[in-house]
């Protein structure tokens, strides 16, 4: 008989042979189904995850911003994501963190120019670098160049003072009704109550450069952005260790800038100001009612000083309700850090540039009051304030 190639007779292995058995695939245990539906939900979750911070990164439906303009200042030492937290914190960008992983992804983390910009609220990324990385149209930190016009405003100006000179510099608008209020900044960040509804305090004394015929909005909106570099950089351990708001301080600041004629006196008009507020006192503060009267020359009259206002710190305790004027760094220094020393009282002297005398008992300050009435009776009923 033949054989297969295998020894077997032809045909006969197939018919010999039962078909093979079909393997039963072993059902998957609980833990396995359980890792699977884990691996899935993770590659969802991080799907999910990449869509969104592409979605934040590029802001495909952001665009250039609106409303009013905020004026930004940008340093030369400031990195991107210091910046970004600013722009943040001012509604001009969703996120810091975000901004500066754009300004990585476009290749603008060495290209901000330091200068002062303008920009919105609600501006996409891409938005605020395309402004931020261009030379800005003006700076407040340069020399007036071609085509611009330098305005200082004096420490200790007011809203009205500072108003006159904003239309001698034939600045376009009304910069009374431009300083009651400005888009993106709230004096209740500071501490203001609801019933403030103009700026006076806020607005930072300083030089700063425009346009001819520029808007004074401008004006006040570089004047806020000077304030916040400045006050906010204070130490406010002093104060609020005192149970004093940081409102509180930038009314103390306006009443040291009208009261100390010289910087060794600041801190110490501070002190008397701290010392009498915790005593229970009342200031007895003229430039707080010459503030409401708005007169500063004349000696005040007595019916002037039996006024019933808010601002008359001889009849009513505690601090005015708002600032009295504009102060400067220095005076905002000692608002904030008053000298450790216990006066309570002070006055001009006599014949000494403008020098104050401090005492800390009533007699003292008697005292001293005596010598300067006599003093202004020599003078004409004048203030005795010149040097010998």
């Amino acid at each position: 008989m033949a054989t297969g190639e295998h020894g077997d007779p032809p045909g006969v292995a197939l018919e010999t042979q039962a078909p093979p058995r079909r393997q039963r695939r072993p059902r998957p245990s609980r833990g396995r189904i359980r890792l699977r539906r884990a691996i899935a939900l993770f590659a969802l979750v991080v799907a999910l995850f990449a869509a969104w911070f592409a979605f934040e990164l590029f802001q495909p439906f952001t665009g250039s911003g609106g409303g009013a303009s905020i004026p930004v200042t940008i340093t030369a030492k400031e990195g991107a994501r210091t910046i970004g937290d600013m722009l943040a914190s001012k509604g001009i960008v969703s996120s810091g963190f975000f901004f500066d992983v754009r300004a990585m992804l476009d290749g603008d983390r060495g290209k901000f120019v330091a200068g002062t910009f303008r920009l919105r609220r609600g501006m996409s990324y891409s938005a605020a670098l395309s402004v931020l990385t261009a030379p800005p149209r003006t700076q407040a930190a340069q020399p007036p160049g071609q085509g611009t016009i330098h305005f200082t405003i004096p420490e200790g100006f007011t809203r009205r003072q500072i108003a006159a000179l904003a239309a001698a510099k034939g600045l376009s608008g009304s910069y009374i009704v431009a300083s009651r209020r400005a888009a993106g900044f709230d004096p209740r960040t500071y501490g203001a109550p609801a019933s403030v509804h103009q700026l006076e305090g806020f607005l930072f004394p300083a030089t700063y450069y425009l346009t001819p015929h520029e808007s004074v909005s401008r004006l006040v909106g570089e004047q806020l952005l000077a304030f916040e570099q400045n006050f906010d950089q204070l130490n406010f351990a002093r104060a609020s260790a005192a149970g004093l708001t940081k409102y509180d301080v930038l009314i103390i600041a306006s009443m040291v800038e009208r009261e100390a004629q010289l910087p060794r006196d600041r801190a110490r008009v501070a002190a008397v100001i701290y010392n009498r507020l915790r005593a229970g006192m009342t200031l007895g503060i003229d430039a707080t009612l010459r503030y409401y009267l708005g007169d500063y020359a004349r000696p005040l009259t007595a019916s002037e000083l039996a006024l019933d206002t808010p601002y008359n710190t001889r009849l009513h305790h505690g601090l005015p309700p708002t600032p009295i004027a504009n102060p400067g760094l220095a005076s905002m220094i000692a608002a904030a850090q008053p000298a450790s020393v216990p006066y309570l009282y002070y006055l001009t002297k006599p014949g000494a540039c403008g020098a104050l005398e401090f005492t800390t008992t009533y007699a003292a300050f008697l005292a001293d009051a005596a010598a300067y009435n006599a003093a202004r009776a020599r003078a004409g009923g004048h203030s005795p304030t010149t040097c010998p």
